[in-house]
């Protein structure tokens, strides 16, 4: 697309001002991430508050003690599945975006929108605002121990804490690769703490929930249905495996680190996560897990006596570490999107001197505010975890569908075509009898999905706008780069756009 006049003059006033100023016109993302922090970012983004949510949806679902943990290591069987194939589209389309960027260059614009559309509007703001609250609760579980925390206390922390992290995400990708370090390294020694503690209580011969025949037992057997709502919940603790391919162009050596970084890291998390719940198991019993609101306070309460407050402490830095990672990550989808022209460009932009996507942070950062006002958020885990399913089958099944495409195209890591058609199987088994068992949940899910398809028409795919929207883009541009310093970073396709252009430029290369 040719530029306007008025935005070519505008992008040459901002080379000579630049130019002026001794400040490089064009800059890129920096390599900033080697393959221990590549590990920390999935483990801290895998590893939030999920683990400390999910262990009572799991056991309501699956009906007994023994059938949970064999969904929990199940869970973490079928993330290293998809974790597989994502390794292979990470080495291929070395493209950071994850997901998204795939399925836009495999299928084209209108899925790769559909796919940013319910991740931007409702999955990562949604699971933001859910890891905040579960940080703000669990830090102001000591000053109220006889009841709930208060509604305006706990959003109010909760809005602190997104703040405080966007800020240091705008400042330095190295600040905060170094926070995500940090509190990764926090959060496995939080969880540490209670397999340690739950493991000499299971020493001492306290494992009553955990023998055979009292894990098994159960009042009624559970539907197909109920177990699928079961992987559901347990799929929102493995939520995260997949983001390290939204960074892929910070990456060093990405072709040898990326799939290191996956090959570690999902075991990891999943010995952890089954660990973690023999260890709350040991303590409680399923009736105690079900009735309590805060798994690991009332794990701590049990078992550490007067040092239990270290219990909330630990889960408040675990969050705190979550949050750190999807703001880092999510930012990356927007600023991805904005590159394909399936979003306003100036999200495509990175800051002059720091080289961080400043604009696409901002947005993550307001989107979950919203969030947050809206109300109660936990309700939305089903929803949340219901889309993301969704969106990794599609991208899987592109997987496939680029093999049978592009025979012939080097990839540096192939997976035996057993990996994706497994996962595929188990992906369609969940979804349908989800979809079954909670048609309601499942509908909403989908719904938000689909109202992508006709904002996708009118605002993305039109080729004709009138002079007023693009007045306002390019407007919106112009303010934008003003108060966030930002411009297109190098070498990238929507740098030789104007600043009021917002086109679909995916469908070129995807059916090129």
């Amino acid at each position: 697309m040719v530029a306007d006049m008025d935005g070519s003059k505008s992008l040459v006033s901002r080379r000579q001002s630049a130019r002026d100023q001794k400040i490089p016109e064009r800059v890129t993302l920096k390599k900033e991430i080697g393959v221990l922090s590549a590990c920390t970012i999935i483990i801290g983004n895998i590893i939030g508050s999920g683990i400390f949510i999910s262990p009572k949806g799991v056991l309501e679902h699956s009906g007994s003690v023994g059938v949970a943990l064999v969904v929990w290591v199940l869970g973490g069987g079928i993330a290293a599945l998809g974790s597989l194939c994502y390794a292979e589209l990470g080495v291929t389309i070395p493209k950071s975006g994850g997901d998204y960027s795939y399925v836009t260059q495999i299928f084209g614009g209108l899925v790769g929108f559909l796919v940013l559309w319910s991740a931007v509007l409702i999955m990562y703001p949604t699971t933001l605002a859910v890891i905040a609250l579960t940080f703000s609760t669990y830090v102001l579980q000591p000053v109220f121990p006889e009841c709930e925390p208060p509604y305006l206390a706990t959003r109010l922390l909760s809005t602190a804490c997104i703040l405080f992290l966007t800020w240091v995400n705008c400042s330095s990708v190295r600040w905060a690769t170094r926070i995500q370090d940090v509190f990764t390294v926090g959060k496995l020694l939080a969880l540490g703490l209670i397999i340690a503690v739950g493991l000499g209580h299971i020493c001492n011969g306290n494992y009553e929930s955990l023998r055979p025949q009292a894990a098994f037992s159960m009042e009624a057997v559970p539907s197909v249905g109920q177990i699928a709502l079961a992987f559901l919940q347990a799929s929102f603790a493995f939520s995260g495996w997949n983001f390290l391919n939204y960074v892929t162009e910070e990456v060093v050596d990405p072709q040898r680190n990326l799939p290191r970084a996956i090959y570690i890291s999902v075991p990891v998390v999943t010995l952890v996560y089954t660990l973690t719940n023999i260890a709350y198991f040991s303590s409680m019993s399923p009736e105690e897990l079900l009735a309590s609101n805060a798994v690991a306070v009332t794990f701590g309460e049990k078992l550490l006596g007067g040092f239990s407050v270290v219990m909330p402490i630990s889960v408040a830095l675990s969050t705190f570490g979550g949050i750190n990672g999807y703001l880092f990550t999510s930012s990356r989808l927007c600023f991805s999107g904005a590159r394909e022209g399936h979003l306003p460009s100036l999200l495509a932009m990175i800051h002059l001197k720091h080289c961080t996507p400043i604009p696409a942070l901002l947005v993550c950062c307001a989107a979950t505010m919203v969030i947050l006002c809206v109300g109660e958020t936990h309700n939305l885990i089903n929803y949340v975890s219901f889309i993301n399913y969704l969106s990794y089958g599609v991208t899987v099944a592109a997987l496939l569908y680029y093999r049978w495409k592009n025979p012939t195209l080097y990839r540096p890591i192939k997976v035996s075509l057993l990996v994706p058609v497994c996962y595929l199987c188990f992906w369609a088994l969940l979804l349908g009898f989800s979809l079954l068992s909670e048609p309601l949940v499942c509908g909403v899910g989908l719904l938000i999905i689909l109202t992508g398809v006709p904002v996708y028409l009118l605002a993305v795919h039109r080729p004709n706008r009138s002079q007023t929207f693009r007045r306002m883009l390019e407007w919106w541009t112009s303010a934008g780069q003003c108060l966030c310093y930002v411009v297109f970073p190098q070498n990238d396709a929507v740098e030789t756009k104007a600043p009021s252009d917002w086109t679909d430029s995916s469908n070129i290369a995807a059916h090129s």
